[in-house]
């Protein structure tokens, strides 16, 4: 009786060959997985940046107001949530009024703006399309808007209680990603993490300040033309700014249709205000405010924004140019300089003998 056995390469090779099948079959079922949780991820996402909002009013407390380190992230909570209320109390009817207003009477300005391009009337065909497709009729439309009010309304505080709880400690958080990589290359992901988030800083403070000014010059300009809902069309206006290249476009769209609904030559003033105000945005206020940031390249940008709402939906069109921030700063930091050795300059990068926070 012949007792043969496999040469030992033989089931070492097997072995391999198991290992590197269940590795690549694990890389597949983790991708899927993150697929499945996209929308998470984003909130998450979302957390990080509300994150960054927090320290950065922290950290210029301490820095102008000599705020002791300890409190100043309790106070810097304390200060965002007056303005809020603050913002509610002074404006809070109004605005809500105003919305109410305006998503009434979209329908008439839809109208107006077809009839004056010789289309004739447009909402009763939109009206029955909606009709036809959304099951119950009214009654499954108010369901579903109430439905999609109450889940965003939940996606935003857990993005701002996930937000304070990244906040308060988030070299927990940091840490915790480093250690996902083997150790020797703890310091590349570290300073990599670290000049990401600097970079996002420096895009939110720009971004909110332009954010704030579009939404006032807005709401001054279509008051002075004399539309109506000035505060909530300058309320979307601001908001929808956030979007870069989109979002002046989408936030235009309302107060231009409502300019319709007015007598007079209101909707060409409303189009020439919206205008004005997009080119103060982008000529002056913006670059003022983004002195330090290195900006990406604008095409790259908009593929950037309308690959993430192809990809993800509305979470993807809003956080589409931050998450470009992020990849611009990884591909430049990990690939172009320290993989091909080019030297090129890196958003939010720390400066010699600048420490890493």
């Amino acid at each position: 009786m012949n007792d043969e056995r496999r040469p030992s390469s033989t089931v070492i090779s097997d072995v391999e060959f198991i290992r590197k099948f269940l590795i690549g079959l694990g890389i597949i079922i983790v991708a899927l997985l993150l697929w499945k949780l996209s929308s998470v991820l984003l909130l998450a996402f979302g957390a990080i940046l509300v994150a960054i909002i927090f320290r950065a009013l922290a950290e210029t407390l301490v820095r102008y107001l000599r705020v002791p380190e300890r409190w100043s992230l309790a106070l810097a909570s304390v200060i965002i949530l007056c303005i809020f209320v603050g913002l509610l109390v002074l404006f809070g009817t109004q605005i809500r009024t105003q919305l109410s207003d305006v998503i009434q009477r979209l329908p008439q300005a839809v109208d107006n703006f077809s009839q004056s391009l010789g289309l004739g009337t447009v909402s009763d065909d939109l009206t029955e399309m909606i009709d036809a497709q959304t099951a119950g009729g009214l009654a499954g439309r108010l369901a579903g808007i109430g439905g999609t009010i109450l889940g965003g309304l939940g996606d935003f505080a857990l993005v701002v209680v996930a937000g304070l709880y990244i906040a308060t400690s988030p070299r927990t958080y940091i840490e915790g990603a480093v250690k996902l990589f083997p150790e020797r290359h703890h310091h590349r992901v570290r300073s990599s993490l670290h000049a990401s988030g600097k970079a996002l800083r420096l895009w939110l403070t720009a971004q909110l300040i332009a954010m704030t000014c579009v939404g006032v010059l807005s709401t001054l300009a279509f008051w002075m033309i004399g539309l109506p809902y000035p505060y909530a069309l300058g309320l979307i206006a601001g908001l929808v700014d956030f979007i870069p290249f989109l979002g002046p476009i989408l936030g235009a769209v309302p107060a231009v249709l409502i300019a319709f609904t007015v007598e007079g030559n209101a909707a060409a003033w409303t189009i020439l205000a919206v205008f004005a105000i997009q080119q103060i945005e982008g000529n002056v206020i913006f670059p003022l405010a983004a002195r330090k940031l290195v900006s990406i390249p604008a095409a790259l940008a908009l593929f950037a924004i309308v690959a993430g709402s192809i990809l993800f939906g509305t979470f993807g069109l809003v956080f589409g140019f931050p998450l470009a921030v992020v990849t611009y700063v990884l591909v430049k930091k990990l690939y172009v300089r320290e993989t091909l050795g080019e030297e090129t300059p890196i958003p939010g990068e720390a400066k010699p003998g600048e420490t890493e926070g």
